[in-house]
């Protein structure tokens, strides 16, 4: 038993040593190719410059599908192909690489589907069943089109192409055209857009221009759905509604004679909090009012129209307790029963939606208990209710949205001028659907959906179902002549006009998913049921990576029978590998548990032979340099002879002073140094007349004085043999040419100047200046008078000394003058603010006293008098006074 464990554990070990072997081998294929494609001997043969080769996009791309994924790369599957990359930028030669072995797929267009619009350039409609073959396509009539509950698409109702279009007919041909686009409506042969289907074969980041064109068909079909909200408060709107039946049929019927009209209505879920749920309330919620619903299907879609009115006049209002409707739930419904309501295939589908109140939408069921999302599909039972009212929750816009996108539906929201500014910020979320101000009584409705339709018809504005792997962008000039600009909407189209949208496709990625890699793709005109259908193909892989295509083998010779041939590239079973499977795993010998022989020391994340060669059966085979003289070299290729320090762009300095060994300069006998730039000797640092190095002044490094700065100043030269900042002499020679020259300092007495100046006379010059090639230096000092005096000596051969004749003495300065201005300044500036202030209190006293003057003037009492005084009265009774 033991035994048996034991064989078990070793044959485990063994396999999963096998695939971790197979991994290195991988890995190490990948070094070899992104080394190699740097050589110059490559760059030679693919007719490339080193310069170009760097900036190739194609380098490093291992395999054929990752080539090709790369924009302008193409991929060479020839077997004994050497080490050279395989994915290219420019076509390689012929004998490197022959024609029949490259892979370098385009993208190509072919048009599947093109039949004629209904509507053709001269005016006249095109005859139906107009089907059309294409070359190297298939036929596909529009009858054997085929629609879901869900309304998608389907390819034979899309496309067309553009044709220039013609706004004027004759009688005779508009005659003809009404007849036959009649003619072909009720076979079902109308078609606005041109072409259908298109198939497409297109690579990554590469733009394709696809050309789809739109024309209005005259006399196009439209189905149009009365949606209301009944309840109370909309009474009056259902009576004016009733009465304006058949002006709105006549109508519609002016715009196209074949049209059907509807009618449907809602009120709301009949849970609590949304109605009453009082027994006698669900029966009567209101005066003259009928029992609460959620939505009801009066009268689908019919060319009896006159039936219409009395629908709508035998429909009972109803009432609900809050303020919000159902709306939602209804406008659901009326899209998704397709057969329930009649929506045709082929007609332009109108929702005219008609309210006075908000809407509830989803999550609002959870107020009446409802937690069920809204499943999108009908439920309607035989007369035509909504039998889901209070088991599913209200749908949400999104759905909404996406059921409006799938059916091709125009909703119209006619409502009320205090509902208009919600259902306009509604209409930006729903996709062809357009708000409108419904009067309080409806009377308007007539005007308001003919206008509206005209909005809708005159306007075509083109959407895809593109994902996010796909861009599409669309360019158009509309009905003018003009450039393309960026639109995917043209406006004021009528009917006959034909305008042509350019769609730039293009692949940004490849999806993860090889199964995304084909798609459809639709191009339809918004609220139209037609679509050109693009059967995209996106080139992500090369068929020479798949069982069955030319370049792929299994057991291939080429990988010594070990192995399976893809695109010229062995991948080995688990028992073999390298770059023809030549390696056996049977053959290596590990040691230590090392299981790869290839990398140095016990860095698992290194690269087998650190990135510099290939591993072949354990031993390290170094790569070739385009230049034979360089070499990589080592038991793991860790040495190399060309990636030393240089000097003046010279390796080592130059073969007279080294090589370069293993990545490191070996310097020869006299050089020394990390790049052999620097002298042994020190000869060159000794002065020419003799004395010590570098003139005791600094050190010799490399061969060169490396000078010393003091505390007398910095020396400098070849031999450190000068000192321009150094004192010098100056100290010596400045009592001397102050005396003799400017007859000034501590030797200015005759006697004394004459004794103790005998070795030189100064000679005077304007300006001192100094020759550094004389090694002349430069003395400046100030006197007791602060003058500068400045002067020059010399000392080859014999002492000169070269003063400047005037000293710089600064200017003289009149102190007391000074002080007595700033003085009189003072004084004169109090006197000025005294005589001002005099002026102004003088100015302000007479303006007072004539101020008082003029008062006494006026006054109307006279001047001897107290005005206040006034004298005492008294009053005496006689009591006995009668009055007679």
């Amino acid at each position: 038993m033991i035994e048996t464990q034991s064989k078990t554990t070793k044959v485990t070990s063994f396999k999963m040593m096998t695939r971790k072997m197979q991994q290195l081998m991988y890995l190490s294929l990948l070094c070899i190719l992104a080394s190699t494609q740097l050589s110059h001997t490559l760059a030679a043969q693919l007719d490339q410059s080193p310069a170009k080769l760097e900036q190739n996009p194609c380098m490093n791309k291992a395999t054929c599908h990752e080539c090709i994924q790369t924009q302008n790369c193409g991929w060479c599957m020839k077997a004994d192909y050497g080490d050279r990359p395989r994915c290219f930028l420019n076509t390689p030669k012929p004998e490197i690489c022959p024609e029949e072995f490259i892979y370098n797929p385009d993208t190509s267009e072919s048009i599947r589907i093109n039949k004629a619009l209904t509507w053709d350039s001269s005016g006249a409609a095109a005859m139906s069943g107009g089907g059309q073959y294409i070359s190297g396509g298939s036929y596909e009539s529009s009858a054997s089109r085929q629609s879901s509950s869900s309304g998608s698409y389907s390819a034979s109702g899309s496309s067309s192409s553009y044709g220039s279009s013609s706004s004027s007919s004759s009688g005779f041909s508009a005659n003809l055209g009404s007849q036959s686009a009649f003619a072909a409506a009720a076979a079902g042969e109308i078609v606005q857009i041109k072409p259908q289907r298109v198939s497409l074969k297109l690579r990554i980041n590469e733009v394709h221009n696809l050309d789809v064109s739109y024309s209005q068909a005259v006399d196009y079909p439209v189905d149009l759905y009365y949606l209301m909200d009944l309840s109370k408060s909309m009474e009056d709107d259902k009576e004016k509604l009733s009465a304006l039946g058949d002006k709105l049929s006549e109508t519609m019927k002016g715009i196209t004679s074949n049209f059907r009209l509807g009618f449907g209505s809602f009120v709301d879920k009949v849970l609590m909090p949304y109605v009453s749920t009082i027994p006698k309330k669900l029966e009567h919620p209101c005066d003259n009012c009928k029992a609460p619903y959620g939505y009801r299907n009066h009268m689908p879609l019919s060319n009896n129209t006159e039936s219409f009115s009395t629908e709508v006049k035998q429909a009972a209002v109803s009432g609900n307790l809050d303020a919000p409707e159902g709306g939602f739930d209804a406008i659901m419904q009326a899209i998704a029963c397709r057969q329930q309501v009649g929506w045709r295939e082929q007609a332009r589908r109108l929702l005219v939606f008609s309210t006075d109140a908000g809407f509830h939408y989803a999550g609002d069921g959870k107020l009446g208990g409802v937690i069920t999302p809204n499943d999108g599909e009908c439920h309607l039972n035989g007369e035509g209710m909504y039998t889901h009212s209070i088991i599913q929750d209200y749908p949400s816009i999104s759905q909404i949205n996406q059921k409006v996108k799938q059916n091709a539906i125009n909703i119209i929201f006619a409502v009320t001028q205090n509902q208009y500014s919600v259902y306009q910020k509604l209409s930006g979320h729903i996709e062809g659907s357009s708000s409108a101000i419904l009067s309080n009584d409806s009377s308007n409705v007539v005007d308001l959906v003919r206008e509206e339709y005209s909005k809708i018809s005159s306007t075509v504005e083109m959407k895809d179902n593109a994902t996010g792997d796909v861009k599409i962008t669309y360019y158009s000039s509309c009905l003018s002549n003009g450039p393309l600009t960026k639109t995917n909407k043209c406006s004021g189209l009528k009917v006959g006009d034909k305008v042509t949208f350019t769609a730039n496709i293009t692949v940004t990625k490849c999806p993860t998913d090889p199964k995304l890699w084909k798609q459809v793709i639709q191009i339809y005109p918004v609220g139209i049921n037609e679509s050109m259908i693009i059967d995209l193909e996106m080139l992500c892989s090369c068929p020479c990576e798949h069982p069955g295509s030319i370049g792929y083998e299994k057991h291939s010779t080429s990988c010594s029978k070990s192995g399976t041939l893809m695109c010229g590239i062995c991948e080995c079973d688990d028992l073999h590998f390298g770059n023809t499977c030549e390696c056996s795993m049977s053959d290596v010998h590990l040691n230590n548990g090392n299981n790869n022989m290839c990398r140095q020391g016990n860095n698992t994340n290194a690269a087998d032979c650190n990135g510099r060669g290939s591993c072949v059966c354990g031993a390290c085979e170094c790569k070739k340099r385009s230049n034979p003289e360089e070499i990589i070299s080592g038991k793991y290729c860790e040495c190399e002879n060309f990636s030393c320090e240089r000097n003046k762009n010279l390796l080592c300095s130059g073969p007279d002073h080294g090589i370069c060994e293993c990545n490191r300069c070996v310097c020869k006998p006299g050089w020394t140094g990390s790049s052999c730039d620097c002298q042994t000797s020190k000869d060159t640092c000794m002065p020419p007349n003799g004395g010590e190095i570098c003139s005791g002044h600094g050190t010799c490094e490399c061969g060169v004085c490396k000078c010393k700065s003091t505390d007398d100043g910095r020396y400098s030269g070849k031999y450190c043999d000068k000192c321009p900042t150094c004192s010098g002499r100056c100290h010596e020679l400045k009592d001397c040419v102050q005396c003799q020259m400017y007859h000034t300092g501590e030797l200015k007495n005759g006697d004394d100047c004459a004794k103790n100046c005998t070795t030189f006379t100064p000679v005077g010059v304007e300006k001192v200046k100094i020759d550094e090639d004389k090694d002349e230096q430069l003395c400046v000092f100030f006197d007791e008078d602060d003058c500068k005096f400045t002067f020059k000596y010399s000392e080859v051969g014999e002492l000169v000394v070269h003063a400047q004749e005037e000293k710089e003495c600064p200017p003289k300065v009149f102190m007391l003058g000074i002080v007595l201005g700033v003085i009189a300044a003072i004084v004169l500036v109090g006197l000025a603010i005294l005589l001002l202030w005099k002026l102004l209190t003088t100015i302000h006293d007479r303006r007072e006293f004539a101020r008082f003057e003029k008062e006494r003037m006026n006054a109307k009492w006279d001047t001897g008098e107290n005005p206040i005084y006034k004298q005492a009265t008294s009053t005496f009774k006689n009591p006995i006074y009668a009055g007679k």
